[in-house]
């Protein structure tokens, strides 16, 4: 596949895997990128998994006619992008690895080779010329790794933006890209948006046709505009829209139901509602509305004096990812002595900018027409 008439993709899809980074389900399978930039010289842009070296060095050889490239581009060390860095080493035993300091302290590491003798180190600002096409190094700290560079190409205005712009999905598989792109940032990138931030300010002041990411699909043109206009929000942790979840956790169905009734009242005075039940719905997802929408609805039975564990686990991960700018309402349910709501909003109190709606719904068993009450005057607090 061309990316441009001289640039190729030979990257590869993982049907495989069920569990990226060991957590998140990827139904649809994951694409692991890498490009060759064919000019006077030629560079390799990073590596694949090593399940899939061979794949990948077949792509190269035929890509360049069976010619040794003469750089190898490595912007990022995680394994799903250098795991297969070894095996072309030894193919291509001349070839000159360009990568950042980090980078090359990662390598000995991860693969118990020196690779400093064949290795050009390079960081922000550097360039190197391959003929007609300039590469310029740009410095991504913690996007999501410290050793992390994303590479202009001057000629094509390309950026190579390592795992910046991703998403969940192999290449050949047909779907939106906003949804998984936001599952996966927010998952993985999401706890660093003043870094990307960075890194935004940076690629503004470049000249960009094509943004080529290491996870999913080549941006251009209007899906790069959106990405570039979800980027913004999600690193800034502004809302992409108006709205409300309502993430519940109920055991006997009694939290559910007050949930849903909430839920009701919210339509009802004209809010786009999405409620979830965070036992049966996969958390990565959970966690990305959380950040879609503009407030949230945490509902929560006590369980053995916590909230329940689906619940924790949820809020958790909100706050590890520094979920912020947001309003929150609160509904407990415990038969006797409920401290849902004291919990959670102890665990809140790390968040910046977070308003707790009034009042707090608390349920003793079924609603009641003082919770129905209640409801009431939360809905109108969140709408």
């Amino acid at each position: 596949m061309k990316v441009t008439e001289e640039i190729v993709y030979v990257g590869v899809n993982d049907h495989e895997l069920d569990l990226f980074e060991g957590q998140y389900a990827v139904p649809a399978g994951m694409a692991y990128n890498s490009y060759v930039i064919c000019d006077e010289k030629t560079a390799v842009m990073d590596s694949v998994d090593t399940h899939f070296a061979e794949e990948w060095l077949n792509h190269i050889d035929q890509t360049l006619g069976g010619k040794a490239p003469d750089y190898i581009v490595i912007q990022h060390m995680e394994p799903d992008h250098s795991g297969s860095l070894v095996a072309f080493a030894k193919k291509y035993p001349e070839t000159t690895i360009v990568t950042s300091a980090k980078s090359l302290v990662m390598m000995q590491q991860f693969f118990v080779e020196d690779f400093s003798g064949r290795s050009l180190v390079v960081k922000e600002k550097d360039t190197l010329a391959l003929g007609r096409h300039t590469l310029h190094f740009v410095g991504a700290p913690m996007v999501h790794w410290p050793e992390v560079l994303m590479t202009y190409d001057d000629a094509d205005k390309v950026l190579f933006s390592a795992d910046g712009f991703g998403k969940f999905g192999a290449l050949d598989v047909e779907e939106p890209w906003l949804s998984e792109a936001r599952r996966y940032y927010i998952g993985i990138v999401g706890k660093y948006g003043a870094q990307v931030q960075a890194v935004l300010k940076k690629a503004s002041a470049l000249e960009i046709a094509k943004i080529c990411s290491l996870h999913g699909p080549v941006l251009e043109g209007d899906l790069l505009a959106e990405a570039l206009q979800a980027y913004s929000a999600w690193a800034s942790y502004t809302p992409e829209q108006e709205g409300v979840l309502v993430a519940y956790s109920s055991v006997y169905g009694n939290t559910k139901a007050a949930a849903e009734q909430l839920a009701k009242k919210l339509q009802e005075k004209g809010q786009d509602v999405c409620v979830m039940d965070l036992a049966r719905t996969d958390l990565s997802e959970a966690v990305a509305q959380a950040f879609r929408y503009s407030r949230l609805v945490l509902a929560s039975i006590t369980y053995n004096g916590d909230v329940f564990p689906h619940m924790r686990a949820f809020i958790e991960h909100l706050t590890e990812r520094n979920y912020q700018n947001r309003t929150v309402g609160l509904m407990e349910n415990g038969s006797w002595a409920p401290t849902a709501a004291r919990i959670m909003t102890k665990m809140l109190e790390s968040c910046k900018n977070l308003t707790i709606a009034e009042p707090v719904v608390s349920v003793k068993g079924a609603v009641n027409a003082a919770n129905e009450a209640q409801m009431e005057a939360l809905a109108e607090a969140l709408s």
